[in-house]
């Protein structure tokens, strides 16, 4: 309830957000959210995993009937994803301007707290094997880890179409991705308009090239 409540203030304000205000608009008292968090920044952090997360988007995707179209069931997967990368982008990129993330390594997505943590339970940015020492083996790639969620949601939407398709479903689905995260990002001044999302579709599907007889 309390994260529910702060990540719009939190894409408005950033790390000025105050924990007055997220207590007002979860409708609780200020002294309710010390019991569940140590401080702001820990509430701070909290929103960052439930933005740059993908269990929410996942469910989404788990949602879209498997009975619709292939081209009906890409189109609604796009638009989950937009609205998904758009939340952690808004979310992400507020706390960035604000100071209290930093490009890093290890932590959701790649980034990391100002003070050096990384989202793990490690407090120095490095990890714990599995007796215990810090430095034991690399940390996992969350930016990856989150790729290949995203990626196995969609394959889950192509499967029932993969005798239909030329490519497997897990290489459709990476150049699904790929084509919608490129999208997504802000078109250089005098640029083509990205692709929309029936023609991203009708281009993942059917390509590039008019075929005989097409308009």
């Amino acid at each position: 309830m309390v994260v529910a409540a702060a990540l719009p203030l939190v894409a408005e304000y950033g790390a000025a957000v105050t924990t007055s205000q997220i207590a007002r608009a979860a409708g609780i008292g200020e002294a309710t959210i010390f019991r569940a968090f140590k401080d702001k920044d820990e509430v701070l952090d909290a929103c960052v995993a439930e933005a740059v997360g993908t269990d929410h988007v996942l469910r989404e995707l788990a949602t879209i009937s498997l009975d619709e179209p292939l081209d009906v069931r890409l189109t609604e997967a796009a638009e989950a994803l937009r609205a998904y990368m758009e939340r952690m982008g808004t979310v992400v990129g507020a706390l960035h301007a604000s100071g209290h993330l930093r490009p890093g390594r290890g932590g959701p997505n790649g980034l990391q707290w100002r003070d050096g943590r990384d989202g793990r339970d490690g407090r120095d940015g490095r990890d714990e094997g599995r007796d215990g020492q810090h430095g034991a083996g690399p940390p996992p790639d969350a930016r990856t880890q989150s790729f290949l969620a995203l990626r196995d949601g969609v394959v889950e939407l192509i499967e029932p179409d993969r005798d239909a398709c030329r490519l497997s479903p897990e290489k459709v689905a990476t150049a699904f991705l790929g084509l919608l995260f490129t999208r997504l990002h802000t078109p250089a001044p005098g640029a083509e308009a990205p692709l929309s999302p029936d023609e991203l579709i009708a281009v993942l599907l059917h390509g590039s090239l008019k075929h005989p007889g097409s308009d």
